[in-house]
Parts: structure tokens; sequence; C-alpha cells
């Protein structure tokens, strides 16, 4: 994978400082990537299962199971006007094992967003998990990890 752009720092964040008030640094980046990675692909997972029971041959955005919680945080992410690149996310997914079903134009218009509702939702899980943080360290993204894990 290519080493981050400055810009995608930048951008990274402001997502978390905006979010919840956290500082978050290049080391966080490489971490923050692959949670967002695992997490997509976790949820494509459950969709491709959705689709195929419904008969479907491709995976449409009402098969994700997207909660009202996660949905928040997209709506979050979205007032927070920040973009992100759809290239690098699908970049990413295509080095993950294929699913056995596609999915549409309209889903993969959706990962750049699911994408950030996942980032405000890690970030404030990192804020429940330890409420005065400032500066997550390896320990508060592993517990995070782990309570997405369980949830997602």
């Amino acid at each position: 994978m290519p080493p981050p752009r400055p810009e995608g720092v930048r951008q990274f964040q402001r997502l978390f400082r905006e979010a919840v008030g956290l500082n978050v640094d290049k080391a966080d980046l490489k971490r923050y990537e692959d949670f967002i990675d695992h997490r997509i692909y976790r949820l494509l997972l459950r969709a491709e299962a959705d689709a195929k029971a419904g008969g479907d041959v491709l995976i449409q955005p009402w098969n994700l199971p997207i909660t009202a919680g996660l949905q928040e945080c997209i709506e979050q992410f979205r007032k927070l006007d920040e973009t992100l690149e759809l290239a690098p996310i699908l970049e990413r997914l295509a080095h993950r094992p294929p699913l056995q079903v596609s999915y549409s134009d309209e889903t993969e218009a959706m990962l750049p967003d699911l994408a950030g509702g996942l980032g405000i939702a890690v970030a404030r899980t990192l804020k429940i998990i330890e409420p005065d943080l400032k500066n997550p360290q390896t320990k508060h993204w592993e517990l995070a990890s782990r309570i997405f894990e369980l949830l997602l």
C-alpha cells in the first residue's frame, strides 16, 4: 500500500478532532485504515449473505446491516462536510478474499460515507473507553476493535 499522502493525514486528523476532540497522528492512520477496511469487508460479507438469501445477484444498500447508531455516525460524518476518496477504499477491498456476489453502483457509491461513519463510530468508542482521552494509544485501538468485533 502506498504511504499516506499528507492531505490524507490532515483529513484523518480533522475527522477525529472535530468528531470527538481526539488528537491522532500518522501512527494512528494505519490503525484506522486497518480498522475501516476490516469493518467494511465484514459488513459486505453480511450483506452478501443477505443478498444471496433473497436470491439477489447484487449487494444493494439495503443489504448492508447498518444499525441506527452507525447511521447516526454516517449522518454526523456527512455534516462535517468531509470527503473520502473511493479509490483507496476499493483498492484495499480488492486485496480481501473475493465476494461471491458483486455490489451495485449505489452500494459502491455509499462506501466513502460508510467509511466516514465507521471513523466517527470508532472515535466515539475511543472516548467511551476513556472519556478524558486526548491521544489514543495501541491499547485503546485494540479495545475499540474488540468491541466492534462483537457488534459488527
